[in-house]
């Protein structure tokens, strides 16, 4: 009979698949999900997912994943220009550097007129598809936010997400891999991608 942790492994490499494929979308039902096809028990953690999740897109796009990575990073760098008013941090797994077929670029900008920001990507000429606000209840109070979501003429869709002034430098810590969700401000991601394009931000084992 397998150990705990073998059958954690089985199970978090179903679930891999499972996200990889698109038949699950959120690693909580992956998980489920795997497990219950498996007849297993023992739940591996979203760290142990997003691991083998990576290894399957490597195995998976190879050399064109590294051509994308660094197109989305390209792109992001521009669209970030064009909000360098608004402080844009790249979040997600473009700046984790896992982005694979099918990722978006994340972007985080501050503002307390959030329509500002959007009325500016309309003014720059982005394909503005989709914009709703969205409210999180945080510490007792309650946050707004607006996700953007813009077609990009390059093929893949960028998320800005426009939150409050006061949250920027707020500290998050990440749900799957443990580790604070730091990003990348511009001149941070203009310099990452003259010295180490393909860099990873991943932590080598889960932290909390």
């Amino acid at each position: 009979m397998d150990q705990p942790s073998e059958q954690r492994a089985r199970v978090a490499k179903e679930a891999a698949r499972l996200l990889y494929t698109g038949a699950s979308e959120e690693y909580k039902h992956a998980k489920e999900r795997a497990a219950r096809g498996l007849g297993l028990t023992s739940m591996p953690s979203n760290y142990e997912v997003a691991i083998e999740l990576d290894l399957i897109a490597e195995d998976q796009e190879g050399e064109e994943r590294e051509r994308l990575l660094k197109t989305m990073r390209e792109v992001a760098i521009l669209i970030m220009k064009d909000l360098v008013d608004y402080n844009p941090v790249l979040t997600g797994s473009v700046w984790r550097g896992t982005a694979r077929r099918g990722s978006d670029i994340d972007i985080n900008v501050y503002s307390s007129e959030p329509k500002d920001a959007e009325a500016l990507l309309v003014k720059k000429g982005y394909n503005v598809r989709e914009s709703e606000e969205m409210k999180l209840v945080k510490g007792g109070r309650t946050i707004k936010s607006r996700h953007i979501s813009i077609q990009l003429a390059e093929g893949p869709v960028a998320e800005v997400i426009v939150r409050p002034v006061e949250d920027m430098g707020e500290e998050e810590r990440c749900e799957t891999y443990g580790d604070l969700k730091r990003g990348l401000k511009l001149p941070e991601l203009e310099k990452l991608m003259r010295t180490d394009p393909l860099r990873k931000f991943v932590p080598r084992r889960r932290y909390r």
